[in-house]
């Protein structure tokens, strides 16, 4: 009975797990339009069965990133950077209203603690440890949610930001400068406990941030348009 609980548990993990990997090739522009997706190769890259990798499949497919096409399989579903652009901006205003409702809740010992994450993502930078970087980046958003104290409204943004790759950003050219010179802007708004100002800054840096991912999608998908089309190595057949 135990064993098969730890299985039922197991599995919802596995799958979420492999959908969030092709979800990351896929906004990533490594898997491009078209490319054939093998949940073989899934399983293999994450070194875990088909049958989770299936089910992830199965699931990107619901929310449109893949299409399943008779006799081919599970193909990357067409993908724009001004698709990429539609879904920051709409995840732009939503954290732009927790900003602002982080600047009526946060207190003394709540703003040392954004401080303390800024300066820790300045110390990051400079060392160029970009794992670090990305680490720090989510925990500072994620404390501006959790002080704005609106379950739903984080809950809906969780749903945007699942689209995103979280440990991708890094690679992005000029990301970690633009990261820190928007968070500054934002705490810059906490401090002075100036809600428009918070959200401004809060919805200009996330806009900001998906015009980069965006640039870097087109980019990596005009120089793939340029080779002879192949499947990927790592999730293709």
């Amino acid at each position: 009975m135990t064993n098969h609980s730890s299985r039922s548990r197991a599995r919802p993990q596995l799958s979420d797990e492999a959908a969030s990997y092709v979800r990351g090739l896929i906004m990533s522009g490594e898997l491009r339009p078209g490319t054939s997706v093998r949940p073989e190769s899934i399983g293999e890259a994450l070194e875990i069965s088909t049958t989770p990798a299936r089910e992830a499949l199965q699931a990107l497919r619901v929310e449109g990133f893949l299409e399943l096409v008779p006799r081919r399989g599970f193909l990357v579903a067409p993908l724009t950077g001004q698709d990429i652009r539609d879904l920051f901006k709409v995840q732009a205003l939503i954290g732009g209203e927790l900003a602002s409702r982080a600047v009526t809740k946060a207190g003394p010992a709540d703003v040392a603690e954004l401080e303390a994450l800024h300066h820790e993502l300045i110390a990051a930078a400079a060392r160029g440890d970009l794992e670090l970087l990305e680490e720090k980046n989510h925990a500072f958003h994620r404390e501006i949610n959790l002080l704005a104290d609106s379950r739903k409204i984080v809950w809906v943004l969780g749903l945007m930001t699942r689209y995103v790759p979280r440990r991708f950003y890094s690679s992005i050219p000029g990301w970690p400068q633009a990261t820190l010179d928007d968070h500054a802007r934002v705490l810059d708004g906490i401090r002075a406990k100036d809600p428009d100002a918070a959200r401004t800054a809060m919805e200009s840096h996330i806009v900001h941030s998906g015009e980069l991912l965006a640039m870097h999608f087109d980019e990596r998908i005009a120089a793939a348009e340029q080779r002879p089309p192949a499947e990927s190595a790592r999730a293709g057949g």
